[in-house]
């Protein structure tokens, strides 16, 4: 999907918090929005070749997004909400072995507000999408921080295919250049065992690869999952 606009090229040369980057652009230092809460330790150094986009909202304290990383020969997205977009459409296109009548955004399920639902005749299916940044050796990770909230949505699936659903776990790795999807285990032990759970109950966990441009965003194929 043709997802970004207008980006322009720059260099990143500092992260004073986890919101706010500090980017060469245009040969000036702007203070740029990270739209993602993840640690990106091994994506954002000092010298970094980085895209961002100018902020459409007036008055915005921060004039600009970075969004997307170079690391080595590859692209690497790290906005948070670009995931939730391809895995609609991958849906939608009967990524998930099935093509729904129709798919719907940010539902309800028990406590937990999951990214997608959708329903393909008698099925009826919740999928949690959570973007991935991190590799290590060719190995997709996440998360690369501890997530309770994480750890909440699993639960819901669960309870999902309890109730009667198809539910699954959808990990949009956000580069190519990977060969299998694992848990970080040593960074969110909890997470690991929740989500090794949430496969032995049914609960589907697929992991997909991206091919990122400086302009666009879509998914390219499976890969395997390692639990």
């Amino acid at each position: 999907m043709r997802y970004f606009k207008s980006l322009t090229p720059g260099i990143f040369r500092a992260r004073p918090n986890r919101f706010l980057a500090l980017v060469e652009l245009q040969g000036e230092l702007q203070r740029c929005h990270v739209p993602n809460t993840g640690r990106l330790g091994e994506l954002l150094l000092p010298g970094a070749a980085v895209w961002c986009k100018k902020a459409e909202t007036p008055g915005r304290k921060t004039a600009w997004s970075l969004l997307v990383v170079k690391k080595g020969e590859n692209l690497v997205n790290i906005d948070s909400q670009a995931p939730n977009h391809v895995a609609a459409e991958y849906v939608a296109g009967g990524g998930l072995g099935i093509v729904p009548d129709f798919v719907k955004p940010e539902q309800v399920f028990g406590d937990s507000r999951l990214d997608l639902y959708y329903e393909a005749g008698a099925v009826k299916g919740y999928v949690e999408v959570k973007g991935v940044t991190l590799e290590e050796d060719g190995v997709a990770r996440f998360p690369d921080a501890p997530t309770q909230r994480g750890r909440k949505h699993l639960l819901a699936l669960k309870a999902a295919v309890a109730a009667g659903y198809r539910a699954t776990a959808l990990f949009v790795i956000q580069m190519e250049g990977v060969n299998s999807f694992s848990p970080n285990t040593p960074r969110d032990p909890a997470f690991a065992q929740a989500l090794s759970e949430a496969a032995a109950a049914g609960v589907e966990v697929k992991a997909v690869t991206c091919r990122v441009t400086p302009e666009t965003l879509s998914i390219t194929g499976e890969v395997p999952v390692v639990l």
